[in-house]
């Protein structure tokens, strides 16, 4: 089920790229690998801690 939608994965999927981007060229350190987190994420549209919680960012379907 997706839970996280709109300028939410956009911000996820920003964010982790530029976390491993980061650690890639030495950057940070070795817990920029953390943004795999944020990235899959986004990509897969389901977050564990959003249906955890109950929380929702993708927009309400009417039905017809």
């Amino acid at each position: 089920m997706n839970n996280v939608g709109g300028i939410d994965r956009i911000a996820r999927v920003v964010v982790g790229v530029l976390l491993i981007l980061a650690t890639t060229f030495g950057l940070i350190g070795v817990w920029g690998w953390i943004g795999v987190v944020p990235l899959a994420t986004g990509l897969l549209r389901s977050c564990p801690l959003y249906k955890l919680f109950g929380f929702n960012s993708c927009p309400i379907k009417k039905s017809e």
